[in-house]
């Protein structure tokens, strides 16, 4: 799961709560390792999450005797406080959940370097996690071992495809396929075709799509290259000139806090682009719905929702913690996550087997193999340690642009583009 995303959404499934402190819970080997004290994983999340990762943590103790673990699940709104707050006092995680954020940590020394743990342990990335193999990999360095990762997919209304005589969205699709099926599925006053592209996962995938980058290969900022600028118009344009995505306005006639995940629950909203988490939307669904691979603009391209396991700079003891992590990566244990249904396992194995296509929790007929045929897009974002400077100054830049009171992404962009030149070079 996403950090950021935590921070304000119900991305738990089947009745996650959000902590309202930090949960301990301990697994213990009938002998000890190098060290009487076991080592510290900490999470985030809910209660599905601890429930899961101390399954996880038992096969684990179950296998390696050995080893001690204990769990703490942090708030998600404190997390990283806490857990810089714990590696600055040289009390730090043995083992940590990272997202996003994690060249925050590296960059500060709080995060080891894997490359030789995992090489040791004769883990093959690729093999094992596909493209996202090396998500959190920064300048040459691996700093976290992909753990939970699903793909942003389509969520779209069999009922209202089928209505229409439209065929159900596949990865071919065109983003011209794919404007003439939002206005197709669009009712003026009553529903919509599409719910839209505001948060950065979503119209990054399409300034991806279209051969952008908002910080290229070589660590500048893009963001108001030619690519770029043309995605995020084309979002733009879906709300305010075809008409084809609710406005803000409109959606907050629909209710408090609602966007495109409760939307398309509610059957507003046709088509949904988003991630695993909206399935828990669906439960008491009262139409037929399907899930699909993400359209194409001049390649394939999405973003993904994730996070990885990494080691901190204060770990007693990194090869024990590197051997949970391994272990906990592993189909063995990567199963629990799909049988909880608390998220999309890292493991292409996992993503690929009966237990996760078939899921024992889903009563409706879902096209699950969408996440690992998705998995061959997946585009790498730029995970800088400016990351949450980035993310501020995107939300700043583009704040107008999504209310329609500024119409030209080029405008929008040009003063994002001045802003990330400002942090990332006063960050060098």
């Amino acid at each position: 799961m996403t950090l950021d995303r935590a921070q304000f959404s119900r991305r738990g499934f089947l009745g996650l709560g959000v902590a309202a402190g930090v949960i301990t819970l301990t697994a213990c080997g009938s002998g000890a390792g190098s060290s009487d004290d076991p080592l510290v994983m900490t999470v985030w999340g809910g209660e599905t999450d601890r429930a899961t990762y101390q399954k996880r943590i038992n096969l684990l103790v179950k296998k390696y005797p050995e080893l001690k673990v204990k769990l703490q699940l942090i708030p998600s709104e404190s997390y990283a406080q806490k857990v810089q707050t714990m590696i600055a006092g040289g009390k730090g995680p043995d083992i940590m959940q990272v997202a996003e954020n994690v060249n925050v940590y590296s960059s500060k020394n709080q995060l080891r370097p894997l490359d030789d743990l995992a090489k040791s342990a004769g883990l093959d990335l690729t093999q094992r996690f596909g493209t996202i193999g090396s998500l959190y990999s920064y300048e040459d360095k691996l700093y976290a071992i992909p753990d939970r990762s699903g793909a942003m997919i389509v969520y779209y209304n069999k009922t209202l495809f089928e209505k229409k005589g439209i065929k159900a969205p596949t990865a071919e699709w065109t983003w011209d396929d794919t404007l003439d099926a939002f206005k197709e599925l669009t009712e003026k006053g009553k529903t919509w075709g599409y719910g839209g592209a505001g948060w950065w996962p979503q119209w990054w995938s399409m300034a991806y799509q279209n051969g952008g980058a908002i910080i290229d290969a070589n660590g500048k900022p893009t963001a108001d290259s030619d690519e770029v600028v043309e995605a995020l118009q084309w979002v733009g344009d879906l709300t305010f000139k075809h008409g084809v995505v609710p406005t803000k306005a409109q959606y907050a006639d629909m209710g408090t806090d609602v966007g495109g995940d409760q939307a398309f629950a509610a059957g507003t909203v046709a088509v949904n682009a988003t991630g695993f988490w909206a399935i828990a939307g669906q439960a008491e669904s009262k139409f037929e719905w399907d899930i699909a691979p993400m359209w194409r603009g001049k390649k394939q391209a999405v973003a993904s929702f994730g996070s990885g396991l990494a080691i901190s700079r204060t770990a007693k003891n990194p090869n024990n913690a590197f051997k949970a992590i391994d272990f906990l990566t592993s189909p063995a244990a990567q199963q629990q996550i799909i049988a909880a249904a608390e998220d999309v396992p890292a493991n292409l194995e996992v993503q690929k087997s009966e237990a996760f296509l078939k899921p024992a929790w889903m009563k409706s007929d879902v096209n699950m193999g969408v996440f690992a045929e998705s998995s061959e897009f997946l585009f790498k974002a730029p995970f800088i340690p400016e990351w949450n400077e980035m993310l501020a100054a995107i939300d700043t830049a583009t704040a107008d642009f999504w209310l329609g009171k500024e119409r030209s992404a080029k405008k929008a962009l040009t003063a994002l583009q001045k802003n990330l030149e400002s942090i990332i070079k006063s960050a060098g």
